[in-house]
């Protein structure tokens, strides 16, 4: 086995390393799921009981948990921490693209 390799710094935003052509969207949705999840997990709350707590469907949380965000808009997933009792704060960042 060589210990050659190529080390390659990725942008920040994995999506838009791999070429998806919604990369800004999907890292948002991407950080707002982990935030619902961590919220979840610090709770100790089941998909079942985040329902019952939230009014959210558990099949919702389920997808969540998956990863599995293509069914939900950025705004849902803010709509889902907020029943769970949190506050969304956004900061935007803008930067030139570099070019292609």
């Amino acid at each position: 086995m060589s210990d050659d390799f190529e080390l390659v710094r990725g942008s920040g935003n994995v999506f838009r390393d791999f070429g998806s052509t919604n990369a800004d969207a999907e890292q948002l949705k991407a950080l707002l799921g982990a935030q619902i999840i961590a919220c979840l997990d610090r709770r100790g709350l089941t998909v079942r009981a985040a329902e019952a707590a939230t009014g959210i469907a558990a099949a919702d949380f389920s997808r969540i948990r998956r990863v599995k965000l293509d069914r939900f808009t950025v705004d849902r997933l803010m709509t889902i921490l907020n029943r769970l009792g949190q506050q969304v704060d956004v900061v935007v960042t803008l930067r030139e693209r570099p070019a292609a």
